[in-house]
């Protein structure tokens, strides 16, 4: 029959103290808090470093407080206005009692994660396309809003929550780049016409100033004649004003 000797009693002593130690040591790091239950009961929260629980009676949990980003997955949206999109998105969120994270969830990751799925979801149901595009900074305030509202009984804030890319479909994407050139050439008309006009006025302005000083449509002339015979590299013999105006009436 097999005998324990003083020493393999000693060994095995050892051994289930330091076993024992293992389970009773608990080291929680700075940007953690550790969550005791004794027998299923909460004693209290441990702070950053050394702690010591009783094996096999305590329980501890650690938490991150750290800001947590969690990446939606491309979910499939109907808008308001009918069209058909996946959109993406990321939530930024803490747990700011640990407490309430251990025993008012299950798992406060995974319920986060959903809440923000179907949330995701409804208010993007509810919104236009247009809006959508054009007031994102709207719907990210209004998602972290009501993500905050459900996830606040659990001990967890959420910081920011963001859109991140909207698909749309090829044909809305073919519709909108229609409507971008036609708005661009829209715009380049209404510039044209309105360069035409402002043309149209100083010429106006100018028949006006020449026909109330007859110097400047002298002055006029003769810049006329400088420029014809700059271009052609030909003498222009100019001709006196009255001479013109006699021939002018004579025409008549």
């Amino acid at each position: 029959m097999f005998q324990l000797t003083q020493t393999s009693i000693v060994l095995i002593a050892g051994f289930w103290v330091l076993v024992l130690l293992s389970l009773a040591i608990k080291i929680v790091k700075q940007y953690q808090r550790g969550v005791v239950l004794r027998f299923g009961k909460l004693m209290r929260t441990r702070n950053p470093g050394f702690n010591l629980i009783i094996p096999v009676v305590d329980r501890m949990f650690k938490i991150d407080l750290r800001v947590v980003t969690m990446v939606v997955e491309p979910q499939a949206v109907i808008t308001k206005d009918n069209v058909t999109i996946k959109v993406d998105a990321v939530v930024y969120f803490k747990v700011m009692d640990p407490v309430k994270a251990v025993l008012q969830v299950q798992d406060y990751m995974k319920a986060t994660t959903q809440i923000a799925l179907t949330t995701l979801r409804s208010v993007l149901g509810q919104s236009d396309l247009d809006e959508l595009l054009f007031e994102r900074d709207k719907i990210n305030k209004k998602l972290g809003e009501i993500i905050d509202n459900h996830t606040e009984p659990w001990g967890i804030m959420v910081d920011v929550v963001e859109v991140k890319d909207v698909q749309l479909p090829e044909t809305m994407q073919r519709a909108m780049a229609r409507q971008a050139e036609a708005e661009r050439e829209k715009r380049a008309k209404v510039i044209h016409a309105q360069g035409e006009y402002m043309a149209a006025e100083t010429l106006k302005d100018a028949a006006h100033i020449i026909s109330i000083e007859p110097a400047a449509l002298q002055l006029r002339y003769l810049q006329t004649l400088t420029e014809i015979a700059g271009e052609k590299n030909s003498t222009v013999i100019p001709l006196p004003m009255d001479i013109l105006g006699v021939l002018q009436k004579s025409q008549k």
